[in-house]
């Protein structure tokens, strides 16, 4: 296991923004295909956001297209999500997944390793 730290996350108004991180412990990710997916109470766990191991291919929910940004910091060993113009209904619990892979996933089930998830909370 690898285990995945994300962060960030807290309690905002609606239109406001947050940046989740998410960082690997024991190992880089540099050729790994990441994600960040976010699961609300009752709910099942959804796509959010996906990126290949360049960070040259991106793909979003339909729901956070335009509003959302998910980028990789090969350097800093780190993966982001920017977070703009957010809503009441993007309250969920936030995780970060991870596959060692070129390409790029969107599916739960394609995703080898998972953080805790981080809580965001918009408030109306």
């Amino acid at each position: 296991q690898v285990p995945l730290v994300e962060s960030g996350g807290g309690l905002v108004q609606a239109g406001d923004s947050l940046r989740l991180s998410c960082t690997a412990s024991t190992r880089g990710f540099f050729d790994w295909a990441m994600g960040w997916f976010r699961q609300a109470p009752g709910e099942e766990r959804e796509f959010v956001a996906g990126i290949n191991w360049s960070g040259a291919n991106t793909a979003y929910a339909d729901s956070v297209k335009g509003r959302f940004t998910i980028s990789r910091d090969h350097v800093k060993n780190s993966l982001y999500l920017q977070m703009d113009s957010l809503k009441p209904e993007d309250t969920a619990a936030y995780y970060c997944a991870g596959r060692q892979d070129y390409g790029l996933r969107t599916e739960v089930h394609e995703y080898d390793y998972w953080g805790q998830g981080t809580q965001v909370t918009v408030s109306s």
